[in-house]
């Protein structure tokens, strides 16, 4: 049986407490609860096997398919499904299954990289500026500010038209430039919330440092906002990677992409509809993957939620 105690930990009884008292009562934090109502919620379970697999695909593609996604037949352009070939040829007679597949890789890759480097570059200024306050916080609020008064579209079409570059690294780049703000305002307000609890206050009253106070106390209590937002966002930006690569300012030929593939096969709708359906569908199910996983851990994070 577990009793409830004070938000986010509860009592787990455990075998072998004191002979004569019956059994210990451990408590647990709110990071095992967490794990604990993961595992028990199935659109967690789906949602995290069609990462996995999405991961899989990315790192190795060849495992599921054993085309050249550049190899190219004109003689073939348009065809639907033929035995080897299941999703058809495109408009220059490329396998669309083949870069379908190959196409997750640049996604995966744009979305998770620039997650990462939004939440560590969001994540250390918003924690810091709620954690010091005064004029650095000041200058943080201003300056997301701004950065919010950026359309994201509009600014990636003049950030991006530059670029020459068909690697995934200058729309990785605009993607952190532009996203950092919202999770430094998230973080911001997570450490600042944090940091009026009574553990900290008696930390800092028994002398410990700015550093401990943070690093032992405040982030732990207050990552888990960032981490949620962070998945889900995740979601978002395949999403804008494959937009800006549709409007041709993303990634470029000879680049795989799914926002390649889509621009290219919007002109042949009506002749040929195979071609914009799987790349399509494929981003689809990828984004509704991580936004169905955000809301998971979401729910599994906040005690208000139980």
């Amino acid at each position: 049986m577990d009793l409830a105690l004070e938000e986010g930990t509860t009592l787990e009884r455990t075998p072998g407490g004191p002979e004569g008292t019956g059994p210990a009562e451990k408590p647990r934090s709110l990071w095992s609860d967490a794990w604990r109502d993961l595992r028990r919620n199935p659109v967690f379970i789906i949602s995290a096997l069609i990462i996995l697999f999405l991961v899989i695909i990315s790192i190795w593609p060849s495992l599921i398919a054993d085309q050249d996604p550049l190899n190219c037949d004109l003689a073939k352009a348009q065809q639907g499904s033929q035995p080897g070939h299941p999703f058809g040829f495109d408009g220059q007679g490329c396998d669309v299954y083949t870069r379908t597949v190959y196409g997750a890789r640049n996604s995966v890759t744009v979305g998770v990289c620039s997650t990462l480097g939004v939440t560590l570059l969001g994540g250390v200024l918003g924690g810091l500026a709620g954690f010091f306050g005064g004029l650095s916080d000041s200058i943080l609020s201003r300056v997301t500010d701004v950065f919010f008064g950026i359309p994201v579209v509009l600014g990636g079409l003049v950030f991006l038209s530059v670029v020459t570059s068909s690697t995934v690294w200058p729309v990785i780049g605009f993607i952190v430039l532009l996203g950092w703000p919202q999770i430094a305002r998230i973080a911001r307000g997570s450490v600042i919330t944090a940091k009026q609890n009574d553990y900290v206050q008696a930390a800092r009253a028994l002398g410990a440092s700015n550093t401990r106070m943070m690093l032992r106390h405040i982030t732990p209590n207050a990552i888990a906002p960032v981490i949620v937002v962070a998945t889900i966002a995740l979601g978002t930006y395949i999403s804008l990677e494959a937009t800006l690569s549709f409007l041709g300012v993303g990634l470029k030929p000879p680049a795989v992409s799914w926002g390649i593939d889509i621009s290219a096969a919007s002109q042949y709708i009506r002749n040929a509809p195979h071609m914009l359906l799987w790349p399509a569908g494929a981003l689809a199910v990828t984004v509704l993957a991580f936004i169905m996983l955000g809301d998971a851990v979401r729910d599994a994070l906040d005690p208000k939620l139980r």
